[in-house]
């Protein structure tokens, strides 16, 4: 296991480096995105003026507070709790996010499927981890909110946060094809099938189709 501190953008070849069970820190930009942001962009043609390539997104649609714009508030937002929804529910954005916009790295919670892992793999990104309930303590992380854009979509806009010491952040999908997910999930089903067999419990295999 190791530890990587990367500032945003980073390199194929730095997100390349990343390994199952390191952990990351993140400093600079970080874009908040969530299922009605992706959805606009890429089912209904949408484009944002935000340059994404080599850059982390983060699976969120934030409690904000609407200010008066000044240096502390340079989007006329306050991030009040930037907690961290469920991945999976996106995983048919993970290729055209990293292929269309150019993003490396995915952060949030629950994991995603095969077709992101290949996507990873293919095109040189990881998934970052954060596990339920951490919201107050990401929030202190967000030094401010940096711009905004898709604002209509609100709170599922397209995000641009500043982010000092983001992590440590676990991956927990890289792109030599490892996933903790799937890992954990056939654990648990060989925990399943050994407890079954204690018990004198049979269970049927799937039998082939005609």
């Amino acid at each position: 296991m190791a530890h990587h501190h990367f500032v945003t953008p980073i390199t194929e070849e730095q997100v390349r480096l990343l390994q199952v069970n390191d952990t990351v820190t993140l400093e600079g930009a970080l874009f908040g995105i969530r299922d009605a942001t992706q959805i606009h962009m890429f089912d209904r043609g949408r484009t944002t003026r935000f340059d994404l390539r080599g850059h982390a997104v983060i699976h969120t649609a934030p409690n904000v507070r609407k200010v008066p714009r000044s240096p502390e508030y340079p989007a006329g937002y306050a991030p009040v709790c930037v907690g961290t929804t469920t991945s999976i529910r996106m995983e048919r954005f993970t290729r055209p996010l990293m292929s269309t916009c150019g993003v490396r790295l995915i952060i949030g919670k629950g994991g995603l499927g095969e077709a992101s892992s290949k996507a990873f793999g293919e095109l040189g990104g990881a998934y970052l981890a954060i596990i339920g309930g951490t919201a107050a303590l990401e929030t202190t992380w967000v030094e401010a909110i940096e711009d905004v854009d898709l604002d209509d979509l609100n709170p599922e806009s397209l995000w641009r946060f500043r982010v000092r010491g983001f992590g440590p952040l676990l991956v927990a999908m890289d792109a030599h094809g490892a996933s903790l997910y799937s890992e954990v999930g056939m654990a648990a089903r060989r925990a399943r099938a050994e407890v079954l067999a204690s018990l004198g419990v049979k269970t049927e295999r799937a039998q082939p189709r005609d």
